[in-house]
């Protein structure tokens, strides 16, 4: 009940926030460009698994399956795959010398702790392979302070598929900093998750007025299967 007073609440939200913005010229797309890869952050142990601080929803029913998905088109095709995760040297916070900067004042960095390879080990449904970069952060965005843009604009890629936890925090910063470093955003609908009840349903939607196309897995399959096809035609 309390789950569906709150969709109905984003619901006539929603509504409205579409009328502004549409009435404003935002809500515009991007779309899908000719080179793609699947950003995938954080869906490590901490993440995906229950019993850790950082435990998010919708984990093994939506996100898990979808990524399986993505990741087959991905393999079968020959797209670069980027697996995120996030681990941290200081766990203390009173310790000066931290490898976050201040973001151990807010949120439980123990959880996270480098020293326990499980905790920040990509979820093994999902396991990378061969060929794909594991890349370890520090910060929200997965392209602060990393090589991530350099290493895709080596590769060719216009396109970038991201999927992953949190909506409200990495997932976000992840979006917003790689449009802003001029690559074409597409947040991946039913692979994007959160531990906070509507927080997915709002970011997303705020996100795809401004910051990427928000698509569903299938329109994203089918264009991950298509698009070097689609190249060789034009």
């Amino acid at each position: 009940m309390a789950n569906e007073k709150l969709r109905a609440a984003l619901k006539q939200a929603f509504d409205e926030s579409t009328r502004i913005y549409r009435e404003r010229g935002f809500q515009r797309r991007i779309g899908f460009g000719k080179k793609p890869a699947l950003i995938s952050v954080d869906l490590a142990n901490a993440w995906t698994r229950p019993g850790n601080p950082f435990t998010c929803e919708d984990i093994d029913e939506q996100i898990i399956p979808g990524m399986q998905k993505l990741l087959k088109a991905c393999r079968d095709n020959g797209h670069p795959v980027v697996h995120v995760t996030t681990a941290y040297q200081i766990t203390d916070r009173n310790n000066p010398n931290t490898d976050m900067g201040l973001w151990h004042h807010k949120i439980p960095v123990e959880a996270v702790d480098i020293k326990d390879e499980h905790l920040w080990a990509i979820d093994s449904r999902i396991a990378p392979i061969e060929g794909e970069w594991v890349m370890m952060k520090k910060r929200a965005s997965a392209f602060s302070g990393t090589p991530l843009a350099g290493y895709l604009r080596a590769a060719g890629v216009d396109t970038i598929l991201v999927t992953g936890v949190t909506a409200t925090a990495c997932v976000r910063t992840t979006i917003c900093d790689g449009l802003a470093d001029g690559f074409r955003t597409i947040a991946v609908k039913e692979c994007i998750g959160d531990r906070v009840p509507g927080a997915v349903e709002w970011n997303l939607f705020d996100i795809d007025a401004k910051f990427a196309d928000v698509e569903p897995v299938d329109a994203c399959v089918a264009y991950l299967n298509s698009v070097n096809q689609r190249n060789v035609d034009t």
